[in-house]
């Protein structure tokens, strides 16, 4: 059976250069999905694509089994919020909230009442009269989601809509907006390149590079089961060694001089090692990667301290509760299940 909204062979080009490149996903009906990359991976023009603000060279949007994909956006029954808010600064909370339903030509006893009910949802009852002016950027950004959950669309869009927040609002209001989803059930494409923050809003996760889905699938599997080395290092696993595996199975560095059965590129994040003698941990086990080095630079991370570690194969971070004096020799200690290994030969994990 089709997903909700159904992507399929999407390809999208700015002139000679291609952005999106043969897209396919699907997203199941109240399920938020995560579009997650870098800056020019291709993750916005796939969601201007989908609201209609940009036309593929191919490739198919459908919506409950609609093609969509040459529809203009006001046809598409979507509701797109951007990072400026993009509110209307002449005009109260509750006529900004009601634009879109005024647009279609909605009755004023009627609107009236959406309005209410968006206010109530969105925790602004009694701001209804204010400016936009008046507001924080977080009442803002409520007032955003209003107008857009307004007009009832059957999918919502949302462009790095907390981007322009401090970080604390921004944790709020994360929180706050993963639980009105799951409440209303409304079916929604979120573009981020956070990913504390896919992490926290989807059901699912989509990374994009270069214009192509390179993984998708629940949080809990891209963080812990990445695809890819690049999918391991934008997960934030973005320490990176070159090994090789011994002919008896065991892990090396390069240029250890042992006999090299197959050359591997590790992963791990910083704070699954640590400093040999400086913390309370137990010592390296069979299996676990020690690696010699000495601490390049120290920086205090208000737990504990982050250090760089300079070894022979690669400058690396850590975590450590204890202040280590930069200059000071080190051995880090990588438990063996913490390090994510993949092929030279090939992208996915070996």
């Amino acid at each position: 059976m089709p997903s909700y909204l159904s992507i399929e062979a999407l390809t999208v080009s700015y002139g000679a250069t291609r952005v999106l490149d043969n897209v396919s996903l699907g997203v199941e009906r109240g399920e938020m999905i995560a579009l997650l990359g870098s800056s020019g991976c291709g993750k916005t023009t796939l969601l201007r694509s989908i609201a209609g603000f940009v036309v593929p060279d191919s490739g198919t949007i459908r919506v409950g089994g609609k093609d969509i994909t040459r529809l203009p956006p006001e046809a598409r029954e979507t509701a797109m919020m951007f990072q400026s808010y993009a509110l209307w600064p002449h005009m109260s909370v509750a006529d900004n909230i009601a634009y879109g339903l005024r647009m279609r030509s909605w009755k004023k006893d009627a609107m009236a009442a959406r309005v209410d009910d968006m206010l109530k949802l969105l925790q602004l009852e009694g701001f209804g009269p204010r400016s936009v002016t008046q507001l924080s950027g977080g009442q803002r950004q409520r007032v955003a989601l209003g107008r857009a959950l307004a007009v009832d669309p059957h999918l919502l869009l949302l462009d790095e809509p907390m981007s322009n927040l401090d970080y604390k609002v921004r944790l709020e209001l994360r929180h706050e907006l993963r639980a009105l989803q799951k409440r209303i059930g409304i079916t929604a494409v979120y573009v981020t390149h956070d990913r504390e923050e896919a992490l926290t809003l989807a059901d699912r996760i989509a990374v994009i590079d270069a214009g192509r889905v390179v993984q998708i699938g629940a949080p809990e599997e891209i963080f812990h089961h990445p695809s890819s080395a690049f999918v391991a290092g934008f997960m934030g696993a973005d320490n990176a060694l070159d090994l090789v595996r011994t002919a008896t199975g065991a892990l090396a560095a390069v240029g250890d001089g042992v006999p090299v059965e197959q050359r591997i590129r590790a992963h791990f994040r910083s704070d699954a090692a640590w400093l040999a003698g400086a913390t309370a941990k137990a010592p390296a086990a069979d299996g676990d990667l020690v690696l010699s080095g000495i601490v390049a630079q120290s920086v205090y991370v208000g737990q504990g301290y982050r250090y760089r570690v300079r070894t022979g194969g690669a400058d690396i971070w850590i975590h450590a509760p204890e202040r280590v004096a930069e200059g000071t020799m080190a051995s880090v200690v990588v438990p063996r299940d913490a390090l994510l290994l993949f092929s030279q030969d090939s992208p996915r994990s070996a």
